[in-house]
């Protein structure tokens, strides 16, 4: 699923990551990606530290 790939590269980077960049690093499409993250978000398993950037929990 790719909100496991997503919270893995997010996991695995340690550093709070932009969307394209976590596209890039999972080899997904940016807006599955943003879908992901979305959902991870709303989870509780992901947080955006900063605006446009977002990191495990």
């Amino acid at each position: 699923m790719n909100e496991e790939k997503v919270f893995d590269v997010l996991k695995k980077s340690g550093v709070p990551m932009k969307a394209a960049e976590i596209a890039e690093a999972a080899g997904l499409p940016k807006t599955e990606v943003d879908k992901a993250i979305k959902n991870l978000v709303k989870e509780g398993r992901a947080e955006s530290p900063k605006r446009c950037f977002y990191a495990a929990k």
